[in-house]
């Protein structure tokens, strides 16, 4: 195999980039882990003091779940969602907003989102760590990404996600922010904003496992819990498309029949994770690494599909909503895909 260095000349800016990107990437891969590692090292070797101000925080996390789904109202303290080292892992790639309606904030909204690529990064970038292009083009709309409940069960992992904007996809979550009103005199308002939206990547783990450089394959067909819990809630769906995601990253192949694929697929029915070997560049090569491609990703969100409120969504409801949802994806990849992907004519929009 042959090994394309990088460059030895390399403006500051990009190595910046570059460093940054690493340690992020490094966290979204290892934090599960890494955070059970630590709080077990705390408890094995700490004091007794230690040992109790853990033990605290641990029932801390699973009180505070179960009372209110680990929620942050609002968008936190702004400078963790908005600061130099985010926007350097913003323009590493670059990750971009493109906004083709108005969202007024007088209601809530799901982002129902695709593709959810190896880490779902355009929109956790966008609408969680660095969310000053959203707020300049949606002001007064929160932005929220949602993510697997058990992360919230996770110490020190529970705590970055919620300063980074992510909250828990669990039905009670998803109902807590989506049923906030949107009074601009409610006292959960006082922070200017009148309306959360909330992004949902709604091809979970099985898209992830579907996602190789230039393949939009969408894990949507049969999903419409998303689209339930808009019927529920009253809030607008609004289809958003971010190109570009499935190329920052490679992963070994795992055609459907494989023992890869096989081994995947259990673990994820199990565990609701996909256990994905990734495939990047490295620091100093183009070649191998764990760091993604410098490629750019442009979230294209869509026009809102509004829904009639009711408690039991009618059976045809959801159909009907569900198809105008995969119609208004299809017809945003075909319109913009030229542009913000070249050389991708022949590049199809794919629903499982």
């Amino acid at each position: 195999m042959k090994i394309e260095w990088a460059p030895a000349k390399v403006p500051l800016n990009r190595r910046l980039q570059t460093l940054v990107t690493g340690i992020f990437t490094l966290f979204f891969f290892s934090l599960p882990v890494t955070s059970f590692g630590i709080v077990a090292l705390l408890l094995f070797y700490g004091g007794l003091v230690i040992r109790a101000l853990v033990l605290i925080y641990v029932v801390y996390i699973f009180v505070e779940h179960k009372r209110n789904y680990s929620a942050m109202d609002g968008n936190g303290w702004m400078y963790n969602r908005s600061n130099p080292l985010n926007r350097l892992y913003r323009n590493y790639f670059p990750v971009s907003l493109v906004k083709t309606a108005e969202l007024p904030p007088n209601k809530n909204y799901i982002l129902a989102s695709f593709p959810h690529g190896i880490l779902g990064t355009g929109i956790c970038i966008n609408m969680g760590l660095e969310i000053s292009q959203w707020l300049k083009q949606f002001p007064q709309v929160r932005p929220k990404v949602g993510t697997l409940d058990q992360h919230f069960m996770v110490p020190i992992l529970r705590d970055l996600l919620r300063w980074w904007g992510l909250v828990s996809v669990s039905k009670g979550s998803l109902v807590y922010y989506l049923t906030k009103s949107n009074d601009p005199k409610d006292p959960g308002n006082r922070d200017g904003f009148t309306s959360n939206a909330v992004a949902i990547l709604v091809g979970g783990a099985q898209e992830a496992i579907d996602s190789h450089p230039g393949q939009y394959i969408l894990t949507l067909k049969n999903r419409k819990g998303f689209v339930k819990m808009a019927i529920r809630t009253g809030s607008s769906i609004v289809p958003s498309l971010s190109f570009g995601e499935v190329d920052i990253f490679d992963q070994v192949q795992n055609p459907p029949d494989s023992l890869l694929r096989r081994l995947q697929t259990l673990v994820k029915k199990v565990t609701g994770i996909a256990p994905l070997i990734p495939v990047g560049r490295g620091f100093f090569n183009y070649t191998f690494g764990w760091l993604p491609y410098r490629r750019p990703i442009v979230q294209v969100v869509g026009t809102p599909i509004d829904v009639i409120q009711s408690n039991e969504p009618k059976a045809d409801y959801v159909d009907e909503l569900h198809g105008k949802v995969m119609l208004e994806l299809e017809q945003m990849f075909e319109k913009y895909k030229e542009k913000y992907m070249p050389n991708s004519t022949n590049t199809k929009l794919v629903f499982v």
